[in-house]
C-alpha cells in the first residue's frame, strides 16, 4: 500500500517511491538514507522504510528536508536509483540485446525478499527472492508469480517448556512494500479459476524488486466464499485438499495473471513442482486455439524450464487420482485426450499407491530440467530414471545448476566497505569473477580480525535487544531471558546452527556425547559456545521435539550458559548470524541436503563452514577453507552414521578448530585462523554467488528455451 504522501516535504517527496522498491534493501547508500532518517525507528521497525514513513511525524520529515547532509545523500541515492532503473546498460542488455524483450516468467510458492514482507518459510523462498534481485541487477526481462499470504508464515514462540507454538498475525498491508494492481477506473484487477466447480477469484499485488516485477495472488476478496478466502491466507498450511487448490491457483491462476496484465512470457520457469499445473493451462490455451495436442505438448516443452529441489521421493507433492478427477474433470475432453492419457501426464507409483505427481508432470512437460547442485543432479537422475525407462541414468535429461546467494543482500556493510577499500570500489560489479578475490591477500590480518570481532559484538548486542524486547512485551519469563543469548561472550569461539528444524538436518547431533561436549563448552581458557535458531513446520512434531531438546540444553545450567536458542528465526536475524558467528555448523544426513545456501552466506562474510560434505559443500570444500565432517564416509545404519559424524565433530573441534582459533600472536591475532577465513571468502564468494547462478540459468536454460522455439 502507498504510504501517505501529503506530509512529505517537496525536497524528499520521492522517499515513498524508494521505500516501495526493495532495491533499497541491497543498496548500502539507500539503507543509510533511511537509517539517518531516524535510527531508533529504523531499529524498532527492523529496517522497514514503509512503516517508518507511516510513523514519522510531519515535523520529523521537515527536519530531514532541512538537513543539508541528508539532502546530499538523498540526491545521491535518487540519482543512482534513476540510473539503475533506466536499464539498457546491464549485463543482459549488453550481452543479449536481441532477447531483451523476451520475458521469463518465474513461478514460486514463496518469495523471501525482506523481513517486512514475511511470505517465506525458508531456503526455497530465500532462493526465489535472491533470484528476483539478481535478475534485476543483471537486467533480465523477468517477472515473478506467487502468492501474497496475508498471514504469511507463522511467528515462533517458545514457552518455558520449549514446545514450539505457532502464532499467525495478519500482515498490515499499509506497512509493507506492496501495491494492489488496479484497472484504469481504480478497481482491483481479478483473475478467477474453476476449483471443483466453483469460481475462485484472486486479486493481484505488485512488489517492485529493483527492475523486476513480482505479482502475487490473494484470494481474500469479497467475491469468494469464506472457505475460499482462506486459500492464500497462510504458507504451507492445511491438508492435501488445501494444497491441491493452492497449487491449481498458483499454476493456472498465475498464467491468467500474466494474461490479465498483458504480459506475454517467452519462457516459464517452475521453481519446484508446486506450480506445475501451469503446464496444463498452457496446453489448454494452445489446444483451444486449434493446435493438435501432440504439437501443443511439443510447444509447451520448448518454453518450459523446471528446477527440482527435493532429493527424497516423499518430499514431492502427489495427489490421489480421485482428487484430480474432482478438480480437472472435463479438462481432458478440452485437450482432446482420454482420462487415462491425462492421468499419465503425472502418473507415478508412490509408497501409498499410484498418484498424480507434480514433479513427474513437470519433468514430462518441460524441455529443460535441473537440480540445484552437482550431487543433487546425480541424485535426481537416479530418482527419476523411471520417467525415462529406456535411457541409462547418465542420459536422464536432468542437469544441475548449483544455487548461489545474492551477495549485496547478505554481505555485512562493514565487510562490503572493506572489500571496496582493498578489492576496488567496483568490486560489486565483478563479484562473480574469481580473479577479483585474489586481492584478498592485500587485506591485513588485523583488519579482517577486528572487523569480525565487531560483527560478533553486533550480533550478541542484537540477541540482547531481541530478548529485552520480548521481556518488556511480557512474552518471556526469567528462564527464557537466559536462554536467548544474553550470557554469550564475544571472546568465546561461537558456533552457529540456524535452519529449518527437520529431522534429517540432525540439529542435536553435537549433543550426542554430552560429557565430551561439556569439556569443550566449559574450558576456562578456550571456551566454546553454540547459537541455535530455526523453526519446525507446524505439523512436524519430530522437528518440534528437536527444538525442545535444544531449548532444554540452553536452560541446563550445567552447560554454563554456553548454549543459546534465539526465538523466531527470520531473514533479519539470519543476517546477524551469518555475519557474526565464528563457525557455521551443518549436519544433514547425506545426500538429503539438495544444496543449502546459509553456509554460502556465512562463507561470504568470512565465517568458515564445519559441514557434512553434502549439497553445495561437496563442491565448495577444498581442504583449506573450512572443515569436512565425517570425511565422506557413509554407513547404512543411521545410528552408526550419527556416532561416526558426532565423533568427527568433537575431534575436529578438539584437535584443529579450537586450538587454531585461540592460537594468538603477540598482537592478539590468530594468524592461522585468518588464513582459513580468507580462503573461505576467496574460494566461495564468486563460485556461489547468485550472479554466477543467474548467468548459468540464462545460458543453460533460458536462452536454450528461447532458441528451441525458433527452430
Amino acid at each position: 500500500m502507498i504510504p501517505p504522501t501529503d506530509k512529505l516535504p517537496e525536497k524528499i517527496n520521492r522517499l515513498n517511491e524508494l521505500a516501495l522498491n526493495l532495491w533499497w534493501s541491497w543498496t548500502p547508500e539507500a539503507r543509510e538514507l533511511f537509517r539517518r532518517l531516524d535510527y531508533p525507528l529504523w531499529r524498532d521497525t527492523e529496517h522497514n522504510p514503509v512503516q517508518m514513513l507511516r510513523l514519522l511525524s510531519p515535523e520529523d520529515l521537515q527536519k530531514a528536508a532541512e538537513d543539508a547532509a541528508f539532502i546530499r545523500l538523498y540526491n545521491k541515492v535518487m540519482l543512482k536509483y534513476d540510473q539503475e532503473m533506466a536499464n539498457g546498460h546491464t549485463w543482459f542488455h549488453i550481452t543479449y540485446p536481441e532477447h531483451k524483450n523476451k520475458i521469463i516468467a518465474y513461478f514460486s510458492f514463496e518469495f523471501g525478499l525482506h523481513n517486512s514482507l514475511p511470505i517465506y518459510s525458508g531456503g526455497l523462498g530465500i532462493l526465489s527472492g535472491d533470484h528476483a534481485k539478481e535478475t534485476s541487477d543483471l537486467g533480465l526481462p523477468f517477472v515473478g508469480i506467487g502468492f501474497m499470504y496475508p498471514q504469511g508464515y507463522f511467528r515462533q514462540r517458545l514457552p518455558s517448556h520449549g514446545w514450539q507454538e505457532a502464532i499467525y498475525k495478519q500482515l498490515d498491508m499499509s506497512q509493507a512494500p506492496i501495491r494492489l494492481v488496479r484497472d484504469d477506473n481504480g478497481n482491483e484487477k481479478l483473475v478467477d479459476v474453476n476449483l471443483g466447480g466453483r469460481r475462485v477469484f484472486a486479486r493481484i499485488w505488485h512488489v517492485q524488486v529493483g527492475r523486476t516485477n513480482l505479482y502475487l495472488m490473494d484470494t481474500d476478496v469479497d467475491e469468494n466464499d469464506p472457505w475460499d478466502r482462506e486459500l492464500s491466507a497462510r504458507l504451507y498450511s492445511g491438508d492435501s485438499e488445501m494444497r491441491i487448490r493452492q497449487e491449481i491457483m498458483l499454476g493456472i491462476g498465475g498464467v491468467r495473471v500474466l494474461r490479465t496484465l498483458g504480459i506475454d512470457a517467452y519462457v516459464y520457469h517452475m521453481n519446484e513442482g508446486h506450480s506445475a499445473f501451469l503446464l496444463l493451462e498452457l496446453l489448454r490455451e494452445k489446444v483451444t486455439a486449434g493446435t493438435p495436442f501432440e504439437e501443443a505438448v511439443r510447444q509447451v516443452q520448448q518454453q518450459s524450464v523446471f528446477t527440482t529441489h527435493t532429493p527424497v521421493p516423499a518430499g514431492h507433492d502427489a495427489f490421489a487420482f480421485h482428487m484430480i478427477d474432482q478438480y480437472f474433470r472435463g479438462l481432458w475432453e478440452e485437450l482432446g485426450i482420454s482420462r487415462e492419457q491425462f492421468l499419465n501426464l503425472g502418473g507415478h507409483q508412490e509408497e501409498w499407491g499410484i498418484a498424480f505427481n507434480m514433479t513427474v508432470l513437470a519433468l514430462r512437460l518441460s524441455g529443460l530440467s535441473n537440480g540445484v547442485s552437482k550431487l543433487h543432479g546425480e541424485v535426481s537422475r537416479n530418482m527419476w530414471q523411471e520417467v525415462w525407462p529406456d535411457r541409462p541414468v547418465d542420459e536422464i535429461p536432468i542437469t544441475s545448476i548449483t544455487n548461489g546467494v545474492h551477495v549485496p543482500s547478505w554481505i555485512s556493510s562493514e565487510m562490503s566497505q572493506l572489500f571496496s577499500k582493498y578489492l576496488g570500489p567496483d568490486w560489486r560489479e565483478h563479484h562473480d569473477e574469481a580473479a577479483i578475490w585474489e586481492r584478498l591477500a592485500d587485506i591485513p590480518d588485523e583488519e579482517l580480525w577486528h572487523l569480525h570481532l565487531n560483527m560478533k559484538r553486533k550480533m550478541i548486542s542484537y540477541f540482547q535487544e531481541h530478548v529485552r524486547r520480548n521481556w518488556v512485551h511480557g512474552s518471556h519469563d526469567p528462564t527464557q531471558v537466559l536462554t536467548g543469548g544474553t550470557l554469550l561472550e564475544p571472546t568465546a569461539l561461537t558456533i552457529g546452527f540456524a535452519r529449518r528444524f527437520a529431522t534429517y538436518k540432525r540439529a542435536t547431533l553435537i549433543f550426542r556425547d554430552l560429557e565430551r561436549l561439556k569439556k569443550l563448552l566449559l574450558d576456562v581458557h578456550r571456551p566454546v559456545q553454540i547459537v541455535f535458531a530455526g523453526k519446525a513446520h507446524p505439523a512436524d512434531d519430530p522437528g518440534k521435539h528437536l527444538i525442545q531438546y535444544v531449548y532444554n540444553m540452553a536452560k541446563n545450567n550445567q552447560l554454563g550458559g554456553r548454549i543459546a536458542f534465539i526465538e523466531d528465526y527470520n531473514m533479519h536475524m539470519a543476517r546477524y548470524l551469518v555475519q557474526g558467528v565464528d563457525i557455521w555448523l551443518n549436519t544433514p544426513r547425506r545426500p538429503r541436503e539438495a544444496s543449502g545456501t546459509s553456509g554460502m552466506k556465512a562463507a561470504l562474510n568470512g565465517v568458515p563452514n564445519l559441514s557434512i560434505v553434502d549439497g553445495w559443500w561437496a563442491e565448495g570444500y577444498n581442504g583449506a577453507n573450512g572443515w569436512s565432517i565425517g570425511g565422506g564416509q557413509a554407513f547404512d545404519n543411521p545410528d552408526v552414521q550419527d556416532e561416526h559424524d558426532a565423533n568427527s565433530i568433537y575431534q575436529l573441534l578438539e584437535d584443529e578448530i579450537v586450538p587454531l582459533f585461540y592460537n594468538r600472536d603477540r598482537d592478539g591475532i590468530p594468524r592461522g585462523w585468518i588464513e582459513i577465513v580468507r580462503e573461505s571468502i576467496r574460494s566461495n564468494a564468486a563460485q556461489f554467488s547468485m550472479r554466477r547462478m543467474i548467468k548459468e540459468y540464462t545460458t543453460e536454460m533460458y536462452l536454450k528455451a528461447i532458441d528451441n522455439q525458433s527452430l
